[in-house]
């Protein structure tokens, strides 16, 4: 498989997931939505479902999806990210590279589809593109994006060990069943892409009203996630 095809499987991919998991956020939080106030739980479906929609939209580069992903893979000893795919630094790059403009146009097209409810909003709307902390602490966020990762690393490198897997599906609810459950007090961005790329999304779009973009927290969606990942890319090499 040639890095142009990683690439753009990535792309497509994250977009797809971004889509659905920004796309969620602002019909439950933006105003004059049918989704308005639809909570929580909602919002880790919605997700949940951009998950297993981007895992096969980007199925040709095995739907990395996420730089944590992508690091943990590297780090558990696997030799190849995908068949034909070796683990090198240029792989590497170019699956990351895909995973940051997919998630870009992915938050672009959300904002595109949503364009009259984000030009009716009068509160700051960062919270739809990207994640924040119900109690900033830097140190704790980033613990807490930590735990979230390494959870869902650790989980999708044993499924491929699991008899039976179900894919995409389980994916899906593990991403749901994390945002249920350790979601709550940073929003679970356990991917520095899906935070990062709806982020600069929100800095340079025409959003009326939209706020500042909070570049002092943007490092803990990034930082959090990546130690998740190494701590279960080498968990996951143990004789469990």
């Amino acid at each position: 498989m040639s890095l142009w095809t990683v690439f753009g499987s990535e792309v497509v991919g994250t977009g797809v997931l971004i889509l659905l998991g920004v796309g969620v956020v602002a019909n439950v939080v933006l105003p004059q939505t049918l989704g308005n106030g639809g909570g929580w739980l909602l919002i880790n479906f919605g997700w949940g479902i951009g998950v297993f929609a981007g895992v096969y939209a980007g199925a040709s580069s095995g739907a990395h999806l996420n730089p944590a992903v992508t690091l943990g893979l590297a780090v558990s000893g696997a030799n190849e990210y995908a068949p034909g795919v070796p683990i090198t630094l240029a792989s590497s790059v170019v699956y990351v590279i895909g995973q940051l403009v997919g998630a870009f146009l992915g938050a672009v097209v959300a904002w595109l589809a949503y364009r009259k409810q984000y030009d009716a909003a009068t509160e700051p709307v960062l919270g739809t593109f990207s994640t924040g902390p119900t109690i900033a602490s830097p140190a704790w966020n980033v613990v807490t994006e930590a735990i979230g990762t390494f959870v869902l690393v650790y989980l999708i490198l044993r499924f491929g060990d699991t008899p039976g897997e179900l894919g995409p599906l389980a994916v899906a609810l593990l991403v749901i069943g994390i945002g249920a459950s350790l979601g709550g007090p940073t929003g679970y961005a356990i991917n520095p892409a899906r935070d990062l790329g709806p982020r600069i999304a929100h800095a340079v779009l025409p959003i009326r009203a939209k706020g500042d973009s909070n570049w002092g927290y943007a490092w803990v969606p990034v930082v959090g996630p990546l130690i998740g990942a190494v701590l279960g890319g080498l968990l996951s090499r143990a004789p469990l």
